[in-house]
């Protein structure tokens, strides 16, 4: 497999600072949009207009005096549309002075809720990497999990009065370390549980124990890691339970997987082991075989590919999608363009502007299918489960809600099928724990399955 260079379909692309990218139905028509966080330039919201993708920011989203690193969207207030989090960062840790934004859009007008008095005891002024929409209670009301570095993890919901508060406390999670990456989901139980890959320091696993509450229990679990300095972590599909791996900067990079009652172990492979500038980490199936591929976005030196061959991850060449002069900051995917063929979107920037780059798999004749879960309001169902049965064979996607390191990726499950062009059936599990199922969906289509009522 190998990436084919699209990136002159990015309209008016300069040279910039930018870094995390979370994509999100930014303009409410049903359609998802890439939101490239600007680093002391302008925020860019990237549709796709038929030929190319061109930034549709307003000047609120745009908002070019901040220095935006790491973007999520959720539907904090349950209105069926999800808000946008842009957490700014201008110190390496500890204390800083740009906030952050929490844009809401109502009536077609978006604002900052930080911005808003009643809001302003809750504003964010500590350094942070990664945020993260997180249904704790699971009843389609988000979050947004703040990774923080130097200062304690925050968990931001509305309360009854409509203000912004922090709960990290009142959930068990507002420890303090050098966060990084965040990922949302049932990872050693039924809820919705938090790895997060942490910098000087061990990573923490918050399993979730009931009532949007959680206990750390990342030694137990076998992920705390504590010699190295985690940055990008990704979910992927690994049997009967989800496998995590994550990148750990200028350190031996970690897959791990797990049976039931059992903690997780390594199974990284002797060339996915070695050692990288590691950004972002994508789990995807690019072209659309059945299998995920895994993506390390590096700074400075070239991006990796892996493949599943035979029951064994290998190397495989990304081609154009290497960037051996790359300086990546961020990175998502998403079917921009509706083919069924999913895009890789890269951030560049740091320590020089560069321009964003997009990457696609060559076509090929295989079958697809993509899964849209909703919440009983009508928003994307980030940390649902969707699993697929084809050909005998079981297929799991988590929807993101956050993939550190910086980024997000689209609210859906993308299932490649390869030469089957049948499905028995789909399963979407919402973080409540209730269930929905189509029997035999059409392949080469969006699938949007409602909360059930």
């Amino acid at each position: 497999m190998m990436f084919i260079d699209h990136s002159d379909r990015i309209a008016d692309n300069p040279a910039r600072l930018h870094y995390g990218v979370a994509v999100c139905d930014v303009n409410g028509d049903g359609a998802f949009e890439a939101f490239v966080a600007g680093f002391g330039s302008a925020n860019r919201v990237l549709k796709w207009d038929g030929s190319h993708l061109v930034d549709v920011a307003d000047a609120v989203l745009a908002d070019p005096e901040r220095q935006a690193i790491g973007v999520a969207a959720g539907d904090i207030d349950g209105d069926g549309r999800e808000e946008i989090y842009v957490l700014n960062t201008d110190t390496f840790a500890g204390r800083k002075r740009f906030g952050d934004r929490l844009f809401a859009c109502n009536h077609g007008a978006w604002r900052d809720l930080f911005g808003e008095a009643a809001n302003a005891e809750a504003l964010n002024l500590t350094a942070g990497r990664s945020v993260a929409a997180l249904d704790r209670k699971g009843d389609g009301g988000y979050g947004f999990l703040v990774a923080n570095y130097g200062g304690p993890m925050r968990l931001y919901e509305l309360d009854k009065e409509g203000r912004l508060v922090d709960v990290a406390g009142e959930a068990g999670v507002a420890l303090v370390t050098g966060g990084r990456g965040l990922v949302a989901g049932p990872l050693v139980g039924e809820g919705p549980d938090i790895f997060a890959a942490n910098e000087r320091g061990a990573n923490f696993l918050f399993r979730h124990i009931g009532g949007g509450r959680f206990a750390e229990a990342a030694d137990a679990w076998g992920v705390a890691d504590p010699r190295e300095n985690g940055r990008g972590v990704a979910v992927f599909d690994a049997g009967a339970h989800f496998g995590l791996i994550w990148g750990n900067w200028d350190g031996p990079h970690r897959m791990m997987v797990r049976e039931a009652n059992a903690p997780y172990r390594d199974v990284t492979s002797k060339a996915m082991i070695c050692p990288s500038l590691v950004r972002t980490v994508i789990a995807a199936d690019f072209d659309n075989d059945g299998y995920e591929e895994i993506f390390f976005n590096n700074i400075g030196q070239e991006n990796r590919l892996f493949g599943r061959r035979e029951g064994q991850w290998i190397p495989l060449d990304p081609a154009a999608a290497a960037e051996p002069l790359g300086l990546g900051t961020g990175a998502a995917v998403a079917d921009f363009d509706g083919d069924g063929s999913l895009e890789l979107l890269v951030s560049h920037g740091e320590s020089d502007a560069q321009p964003l780059t997009l990457y696609k798999s060559p076509a090929n004749a295989n079958f697809w299918l993509r899964v849209l879960p909703l919440t009983r309001q009508g928003a994307p169902a980030r940390g649902a489960v969707v699993t697929l049965e084809a050909a005998g064979r079981r297929q799991r996607r988590l929807i993101d809600g956050g993939s550190g390191y910086l980024c997000q990726m689209e609210p859906v499950a993308h299932f490649g099928l390869g030469a089957v062009g049948r499905v028995e059936g789909v399963e979407v599990c919402w973080p409540d724990g209730t269930t929905a199922a189509v029997a035999h969906p059409e392949p080469g289509q969006v699938l949007r399955v409602a909360y059930p009522t």
